[in-house]
């Protein structure tokens, strides 16, 4: 295939993904609902919590602390907030919130800390807490930003075919479809809440990608780019990123 021929079909299928997405996007859309569960159903699981804990822009520490931003954070470490001697040494034992000890916690909290002044029988049914969680996730880092939050975060695809990996792509090509790419990485290999793919290590890159081509990780978008580029193209924005500095 002409380079510049390829070039530009690819571009143009890119391009028709993302406004295709764009366009559908709403901020309460159940993106991760497949992975995690129902942001819309968990906004009304939360209600059985928010006499005790706040969320969004106004959300202040009540009888519980405030609920943005838990994913990844360390039990007991919101400023100003007075916790228990227990989830404060569970804390300092290295109790982090991630998806996992959020739906142990939020099943039964003194099961997970024994001690919590927490006073919440909590939730049984395991459908409710991963919509719940699902809710809790739109007030922590965007599904739409990338690396992903823990909840969301998978790791690379473990059988990808050694025969794609030896694909040897064409870095000149690669330059070519770059551009796409460049709308959201900085090409200077700074880091702007998107992580720089610059520099990377060609198998990293590829494997990477091919995650989100067979939807082994969740972001819709890096599914959607990934999925309209050949393996020869991947690889060859492989061999490009790679020996860009």
């Amino acid at each position: 295939m002409n380079k510049a021929v390829g070039y530009f079909a690819v571009r143009s299928r890119i391009a028709a993904i993302l406004v295709g997405f764009l366009s559908a996007l709403s901020f309460t859309s159940p993106l991760m609902a497949e992975e995690i569960g129902d942001p819309a159903k968990g906004e009304k699981v939360f209600r059985k919590c928010a006499s005790c804990h706040m969320l969004g822009q106004v959300a202040r520490n009540r009888v519980g602390p405030v609920l943005n931003e838990i994913f990844d954070r360390r039990a007991a470490s919101v400023d100003g907030f007075k916790y228990s001697p227990a989830l404060k040494r569970a804390g300092d034992d290295g109790l982090v919130w991630d998806r996992e000890h959020l739906d142990l916690y939020i099943e039964n909290p003194k099961t997970l800390v024994t001690g919590t002044r927490m006073n919440f029988r909590g939730i049984k049914d395991p459908q409710d807490r991963a919509d719940l969680i699902a809710y809790l996730r739109l007030f922590s880092a965007s599904p739409l930003n990338i690396p992903e939050s823990a909840p969301t975060a998978v790791p690379s695809d473990p059988d990808l075919d050694p025969a794609i990996l030896a694909i040897q792509g064409d870095p000149e090509y690669g330059e070519y479809l770059a551009s796409e790419c460049l709308t959201c990485h900085q090409v200077d290999g700074s880091d702007k809440g998107i992580p720089s793919i610059v520099g990377w290590p060609r198998d990293d890159f590829v494997i990477a990608m091919q995650a989100y081509k067979n939807k082994h990780r969740v972001h819709e978008v890096m599914r959607m780019v990934a999925g309209a580029l050949s393996d020869e193209e991947i690889a060859s924005l492989a061999a490009y990123f790679e020996m860009v500095e």
